[in-house]
C-alpha cells in the first residue's frame, strides 16, 4: 500500500534504509462461486450481481487464537499480519520497509526519538480513526501486558510513547536501536482498536482490508473484505483459511481445485505433480526461517562447547536437505539468512566429520550420550529429526524422539518450560538473531559476549549494524549455540492466473492484500 500522491512518503537524511520464528505453513484458493465474471469482475447481464471472489487459503497449524502477539507461534501473524491488522510500516517483497498507518517517519539526530506521522485517513473496521493515542496504547501493551515474551522483549527499548496530536506520535527510546524499527513491521507492531483488547483472542478489532466473519477451531477462519477500508481495496471478497496438517492432502486440494494456491510447499518431493504450466505455476523463492536443530544450553553434555561442536559435525546438512526437502534450501551455519545484509556462509566452521565428532565427544567424556530430542510436528521438522537421530547414532548418541503437537504442546514444553535437550522448529522472524541474548529464551543461552555485540550493532549506524551483527553471527557459530540446519524455502505453487504473490517471504505474513485472480 502507498500513500497517497499528496501525501507523498519521505526519510529524512536521517531516517534508516530497511536491513534486508516458529513456521506454520499456509495455502490458499481463489475459487469463485457463480457465474464467470468479465473482466469487471461483474457478469455479462446488468441484472445479475457481481460474483463474490473468494480465496481460500490452507495451513498445515493453526493459531491457538486470534491474537498474534500472545504465543510465539507465527500461525496468526501469517493468517492476519496487515490482512487484519495493520503496523506503522510494511515489509515490501524486496524487505524494503514502506508506509502504512504512518504516512512518513523521523529520526532525531541523537537517534533516541522515532516521530510517525499517521495517516489521517487510517480507520478501524468500526469507522473510528487510527490515532496517535490509539498506536500509543498498543506500544504499551505489548511493554506491560501478557504477550508472547519476544514481543516484550522487542519493545523495551521504549522509554515513552507520547501522542503529540492525533497524528503525530513520538517515540522515545532507552537508547538507539535500529532492530526496533524493523519489529514495528511486523508482530510487536500490530495496531489494534483499543476497543478490542479484551476480546482480542476471539475477535479482531483491526484496520486492514479484511475482518474476520467467522472462526472454527481446527477448520477454518473466514475474512470478509472491509468495504470502508481506507486504503486501497483488496481484490477479493472473501479470503478462507483452511487448515489441512496433512502435506499430501494439501497437494490434493490443489490439484482437486479445492484451493488455488499452496503458500509454502510442505512436500517439496511433490513438485513434479505440479509441472503442467497450464494448469500451474511453481514460485521458488526464500524466506526468513531458519530450520534450526535447537539445543537447551542449561542441559549438563550440551553446557560444553565440544559437545555441541560434536553434534554439528556429526550431521550431513547437505544430505538432510536432499533426503527431507528434496534438496530445496540453503545450508546454513548459523542465525542469520542470505537476504540479510550481514549474511556470510559459516558452514565450513563445523563441517561434516563424524570421526572429528566421536573425538570431540570422548574428549567431554560423552562417549554414551542419551538426548531428548522433541521435534515440533510438522512435516519438515519431524523428517528431519529422524534424520539427525540416524546421523548421532554413528557418533554414539542416542536421541529419543518425542513429536510434540505445535504450537500449543511443543510452546509449552519447549518454549515455555524448556524442558528437551534438542528440538526442531523454524524460526522465521527476520534478524532473529537477537533471540540468543536472551538467556531466559528457550536456548538458555547466556554469552555477554555476544550480548556486546549485538547490542553494539544496534546502536550504531547502517554500516556498523551490519559489520556488528556478521561479527555477533560468527561468534554464535564458532560457539555452536545451536545447530542450524537449513534456511526453508518458499515454495509456492498456484493454480493459472493467481498473481500478486512475491518470490521471497520477507515478512510472517501471507499478504492476500496484494493478490488477484485473472
Amino acid at each position: 500500500m502507498s500513500p497517497a500522491p499528496s501525501e507523498p512518503f519521505r526519510f529524512s537524511r536521517r531516517s534508516l534504509p530497511l536491513v534486508a520464528g516458529m513456521i506454520a505453513a499456509a495455502a490458499t484458493s481463489a475459487c469463485t462461486t457463480g457465474p464467470a465474471p468479465t473482466a469487471s469482475g461483474t457478469t455479462g447481464s446488468p441484472a445479475t450481481p457481481a460474483v463474490r471472489r473468494r480465496l481460500v487459503i490452507g495451513a498445515t497449524a493453526e493459531p491457538p487464537s486470534l491474537d498474534p502477539t500472545a504465543y510465539a507461534a507465527a500461525a496468526g501473524a501469517q493468517a492476519l499480519l496487515y490482512n487484519v491488522y495493520e503496523t506503522l510500516l510494511k515489509l515490501d517483497p524486496e524487505g524494503n520497509l514502506k508506509p502504512l498507518l504512518a504516512r512518513a517517519w523521523d529520526l532525531s539526530p541523537d537517534r533516541l526519538t522515532y516521530t510517525f506521522q499517521l495517516n489521517p485517513l487510517a480507520h478501524f473496521a468500526d469507522g473510528t480513526q487510527v490515532t496517535a493515542d490509539a498506536v500509543k496504547q498498543n506500544i504499551e501493551r505489548i511493554k506491560t501486558q501478557p504477550v508472547a515474551a519476544k514481543l516484550t522483549t522487542s519493545m523495551s527499548v521504549v522509554d515513552t510513547a507520547v501522542a503529540v496530536d492525533a497524528t503525530t506520535l513520538e517515540v522515545h527510546l532507552t537508547r538507539p536501536s535500529i532492530l526496533w524499527l524493523y519489529d514495528m513491521a511486523s508482530t510487536a507492531g500490530i495496531v489494534m482498536n483499543p476497543a478490542g483488547f479484551t476480546d482480542a483472542a476471539t475477535a479482531t478489532a483491526g484496520s486492514g482490508p479484511f475482518a474476520v466473519s467467522a472462526w472454527t477451531p481446527g477448520d477454518s477462519i473466514t475474512l470478509d473484505r472491509n468495504a470502508n477500508y481506507w486504503g486501497t481495496p483488496a481484490s477479493f471478497d472473501e479470503v478462507v483459511l483452511r487448515y489441512i496438517s496433512d502435506p499430501n492432502a494439501l497437494n490434493a486440494a490443489l490439484l482437486s481445485g479445492q484451493i488455488d494456491v499452496i503458500s509454502n510447499l510442505q512436500a517439496p518431493d511433490a513438485l513434479a505433480q505440479f509441472a503442467d504450466t497450464s494448469r500451474f505455476t511453481v514460485i521458488e523463492g526464500t524466506t526468513n526461517g531458519e530450520v534450526v536443530l535447537g539445543l537447551n544450553n542449561a542441559t549438563p553434555a550440551l553446557a560444553d562447547p565440544r559437545v555441541r561442536q560434536a553434534l554439528t559435525m556429526a550431521i550431513d546438512k547437505r544430505a538432510l536437505v536432499a533426503t527431507t526437502w528434496a534438496g530445496k534450501g540453503v545450508v546454513l551455519g548459523s542465525m542469520s539468512v542470505p537476504t540479510d545484509p550481514y549474511y556470510e556462509d559459516l558452514t565450513g566452521l563445523f563441517p561434516y566429520d563424524p570421526e572429528r565428532a566421536k573425538q570431540l565427544l570422548a574428549e567431554a567424556g560423552q562417549t554414551n550420550l542419551t538426548l531428548r530430542l522433541k521435534p515440533a510436528a510438522l512435516p519438515y521438522a519431524t523428517r528431519a529429526a529422524q534424520f539427525v537421530a540416524s546421523q548421532l547414532a554413528a557418533v554414539g548418541v542416542t536421541a529419543q524422539i518425542e513429536e510434540l503437537q505445535f504450537p500449543n504442546r511443543w510452546s509449552e514444553v519447549v518454549y515455555t518450560n524448556a524442558d528437551y535437550d534438542m528440538t526442531i522448529v523454524a524460526h522465521v522472524e527476520a534478524r532473529d538473531l537477537v533471540t540468543f541474548t536472551n538467556p531466559n529464551y528457550y536456548w538458555r543461552y547466556d554469552n555477554p559476549a555476544l550480548d556486546t555485540l549485538v547490542e553494539q550493532a544496534d546502536a550504531g549506524t547502517m554500516e556498523e549494524f551490519v559489520a556488528g551483527m556478521k561479527a555477533a553471527a560468527k561468534l554464535l557459530a564458532e560457539d555452536a549455540a545451536a545447530i542450524w540446519l537449513y534456511c526453508l524455502p518458499n515454495l509456492v505453487v498456484t493454480r493459472a492466473g493467481i498473481t500478486g504473490i512475491p518470490t521471497n517471504a520477507t515478512s510472517l505474513s501471507f499478504d492476500a492484500t496484494t493478490m488477484a485472480s485473472a
